[in-house]
C-alpha cells in the first residue's frame, strides 16, 4: 500500500483537526500524560453528536515498539469535571508504530483501517513528529480501505456502493454483534465525511479510475484484482479468530471492567450495582451473582 499523497494528507489533516468539546480535550490530555503517549485519537458516536453522555471512545498511541502480542489493551476510565459532570470513556491503547502498520494493511488485522477510514479527531499529540505519523497512518487506512472497496464493489458505481461493499465485508469478517445493515448506518450518519473521499484515496493509492458525474469506474487489471482478493481472503479467514482472541484477553485484562459493567447495567435497567473490591478484582467470578440480582430486579419491576 502506498503512502498518502499531499491531497489526501491535506484532507486527513483537516478532518483530524476538527474542534471538540474542551472537556473531551482535558480528558484526553490526562490520559495521555498518565500513559506517556505520543498521540490520542477520539472517535465514535460521541464525536459526531458532540455529546458528553454515554461512553467516549479514545485510542491512545504509545511511543516505541508494541509490548503486547494481542492488542489493543482496553480499559474503562472516569473523570469528574469541576461542575460535577462525570465523563466516562472506553480507552484502547497500543503502539503508534503498530497502529501505522495495521493501517497500511500489512498486518492480518482488519479493525484499524476499517475503523479509521471513518471519522476521528487527533485530540492530543506530543509533538509535530507524532502528528505527522498519525496523519500518515490515517491516510494509509483510507488507501487500504479504498483499494478493497473497489475490488469488492461493482465494476462501476457510486462512492456509497463501494463503501457499502467494504463495510459489509469487514463487519461479516469480524466477531461482531451489530445487526445486519450496519454499513448503511455508517454511511448515512457520516455522509459528509465520506463525500469525495474515495476518488482522493484511490488517486493516493495509485489506482486508476474515472469519475463521471457521481459514478466511479476503477480500472483494475485482473492481476491487481486477484492480488487484492488474495490479500483480503487471508484477513477474512483470520478476522473472527483474532477478534475472539481479543475478547478473551479483554475478559481478563479489561481495566475497570466491573465499573464499566455496573454503569451499563444501571443505565439500561435502573438497577444499581455495588462495585466491591472483590468485584473490581475478579469481575468474571462476580458476574453470576450480578446476573442473578438483575433477574430478580427485572421480575420485581416487570410491568
Amino acid at each position: 500500500m502506498t503512502s498518502s499523497s499531499p491531497t489526501l494528507a491535506d484532507r486527513i489533516e483537516s478532518r483530524l483537526g476538527a474542534s471538540i468539546d474542551p472537556a473531551v480535550a482535558r480528558f484526553a490530555q490526562d490520559l495521555a500524560k498518565e500513559a506517556g503517549a505520543s498521540a490520542v485519537l477520539f472517535y465514535g458516536s460521541n464525536l459526531r453528536t458532540r455529546s458528553l453522555d454515554g461512553v467516549l471512545d479514545f485510542y491512545i498511541l504509545l511511543p516505541g515498539e508494541q509490548r503486547e502480542r494481542i492488542w489493543p489493551r482496553v480499559s474503562y476510565q472516569e473523570r469528574e469535571e469541576p461542575n460535577g459532570t462525570v465523563l466516562r470513556a472506553k480507552v484502547a491503547t497500543m503502539a503508534l508504530s503498530t497502529f501505522a502498520k495495521a493501517a497500511t494493511g500489512e498486518l492480518l488485522d482488519t479493525t484499524i483501517w476499517a475503523r479509521f477510514v471513518q471519522p476521528a479527531t487527533l485530540v492530543w499529540h506530543a509533538d509535530d513528529t507524532a502528528r505527522t505519523e498519525v496523519i500518515a497512518a490515517i491516510g494509509a487506512a483510507a488507501q487500504t480501505a479504498a483499494r478493497l472497496a473497489v475490488t469488492l464493489g461493482p465494476p462501476s458505481g457510486t462512492s456509497e456502493d463501494y463503501w457499502r461493499a467494504l463495510f459489509r465485508a469487514t463487519y461479516k469478517a469480524e466477531f461482531r454483534v451489530e445487526k445486519a445493515g450496519r454499513e448503511n448506518d455508517i454511511l448515512s450518519v457520516n455522509e459528509e465525511h465520506f463525500a469525495g473521499l474515495l476518488p482522493i484515496a484511490l488517486k493516493a493509492a495509485g489506482i486508476a479510475h474515472t469519475v463521471n458525474d457521481e459514478r466511479i469506474t476503477p480500472s483494475l487489471t485482473a492481476r491487481e484484482r486477484s492480488a487484492t482478493l488474495g490479500w483480503w481472503k487471508r484477513r477474512e479467514r483470520m478476522g473472527k479468530p483474532l477478534n475472539f482472541t481479543r475478547l478473551l484477553k479483554a475478559s481478563t485484562t479489561f481495566e475497570g471492567a466491573a465499573r464499566y459493567a455496573a454503569w451499563k447495567i444501571e443505565r439500561h435497567t435502573g438497577m444499581p450495582v455495588e462495585v466491591t473490591p472483590l468485584r473490581e478484582k475478579l469481575p468474571i467470578l462476580a458476574a453470576p451473582s450480578v446476573l442473578w440480582a438483575l433477574r430478580k430486579h427485572r421480575k420485581q419491576n416487570k410491568p
